[in-house]
């Protein structure tokens, strides 16, 4: 029993205790060294068990620590072993995929998706300096406890981002993106599949991917005793800046955010602002030159001014690196984002740019009137001369609102049917607006939870 550490320890503390208490009506109490021989007490054989657990458990326990320390755990060290054999087996994994697995995989996606993962594929089989990020079917799942179902956060997500691009994921609360987030910058491990920054491993090669990485999380990481440019000149030297290089860096950033003038970056963070602390954690996102940016939520408190100065800030950024973007502004999305991804469910429901997602989702003109109650049927026997397949979605107290779709109306009409009805009863209010992308985010994410609540 004394093999294990506390049993050999328990005795040792014992044999103490028992020379201890057998001696104090003694002049000598205690173990003496000379005791050491004495084969009752046995402290020679503890001593040297105790020694040899030191010896072996220790380094032991410290390469454990390292191990687990890293995303992946123990799969880690066989992961990088196996890493030889990485181009066959991702081969022979894409040739099982066509013949087995691709039937039920694209009976659960959408086309974009699927065009997605069959671009990771190819880029995998053939690398491509120019893609700074590489999702290769990495999926997170969050193991019930207490008889409470496993809640799968990230459903086999394939995304490839090539540099200069901006990626912009859009979802409702609870949709999986800050997981994804969090699985791309080492805080948890993927349950499964990978991804690729540079061609390094997120499961294998996290130290190297940290030197190019920066990072904005969701809630503000900052001390609140250090000051704004003592928090810069830090993560700088992490991002292995120095000397004069440092301090210009330092300075830019500050200026870059609007932190420069009036001493604030000299001021504790603790007396800032919520706006202002998270203007110094995308200053920090993007110091030292990181060729990928993960920003969660980058604007969440700021005022309309420091929200466009933010945004010129991330669009200078992303010239020369792949930025990763969460939010629910959908005004920041269509200014920053090159593509974006609505994300619901564990997965991306659709992909692609701005204008697309809305041309192809919101193929339809919202024309709003208020008239008084009685002439509420003309106005309707207006829209349908207009459209005739016009579907009606907001109605109350003489304000209606329908949905015109494009291919049947020319906004010419539209102005021509109004001013004919001026002239036939009084119309207090019209408007004619194109669909917007919270239109298209609202449409997509219904029609996602409701299938998914169906399924």
């Amino acid at each position: 029993m004394e093999i294990v550490p506390g049993f050999s320890l328990y005795r040792g503390l014992y044999e103490f205790g028992q020379y201890a208490s057998s001696g104090t009506a003694t002049e000598t109490s205690g173990m003496k060294w000379t005791n050491m021989s004495d084969p009752v007490n046995g402290m020679r054989t503890v001593l040297i068990i105790m020694v040899a657990e030191w010896a072996i458990l220790l380094p032991l326990a410290f390469c454990l620590d390292q191990v687990s320390s890293l995303s992946g755990g123990l799969r880690k060290r066989l992961l990088t072993f196996l890493k030889c054999f990485k181009k066959r087996a991702v081969s022979s994994r894409r040739h099982s995929f066509g013949r087995i697995g691709s039937k039920v995989i694209l009976e659960m996606e959408n086309l974009d998706a699927t065009q997605e993962r069959e671009v990771v594929e190819q880029l995998l089989l053939q690398p491509n300096a120019n893609h700074a990020i590489i999702c290769d079917n990495i999926k997170k799942v969050y193991h019930g406890k207490d008889g409470n179902p496993d809640k799968l956060a990230v459903r086999g997500l394939s995304l490839a981002l090539p540099k200069g691009q901006c990626f912009g994921m859009l979802g409702p609360n609870g949709a999986g993106k800050t997981s994804f987030i969090s699985m791309m910058i080492g805080l948890i491990p993927p349950t499964s599949g990978t991804a690729y920054v540079h061609g390094m491993d997120i499961r294998t090669d996290m130290n190297d991917i940290y030197t190019t990485m920066g990072v904005c999380p969701q809630h503000d990481l900052l001390w609140e005793t250090l000051t704004g440019r003592e928090h810069l000149l830090f993560y700088g030297r992490l991002k292995n800046l120095k000397g004069a290089a440092l301090l210009k860096a330092t300075d830019d950033s500050l200026k870059s955010v609007n932190l420069f003038l009036g001493g604030v970056g000299n001021k504790q963070v603790g007396k800032y602002s919520g706006g202002m602390k998270r203007r110094l954690s995308v200053a920090i996102s993007l110091i030292g030159d990181p060729k990928v940016v993960f920003m969660d939520e980058p604007s969440t408190g700021l005022d309309p001014a420091s929200r466009n100065n933010l945004w010129s800030v991330v669009k200078e950024a992303k010239k020369n690196r792949a930025i990763i973007l969460t939010t629910h502004s959908m005004e920041e999305a269509e200014v920053l984002c090159d593509r974006l991804g609505i994300f619901v469910g564990g997965g991306f429901q659709c992909i692609g740019n701005p204008k697309e997602l809305k041309g192809r989702y919101g193929g339809t003109y919202v024309f709003t009137m208020t008239t008084s109650s009685e002439h509420e049927q003309e106005v309707e026997q207006l829209v349908r001369r207009l459209s005739p397949s016009a579907n009606r979605i907001y109605h109350i107290s003489g304000t209606q609102k329908f949905e015109l779709p494009k291919q049947e109306v020319k906004i010419a009409d539209v102005f021509h049917e109004v001013e004919n009805a001026k002239s036939r009863f009084s119309i207090h209010a019209w408007g004619l607006a194109d669909t917007t992308l919270e239109d298209v985010f609202i449409k997509v994410a219904n029609g996602a939870q409701a299938f998914n609540e169906n399924a």
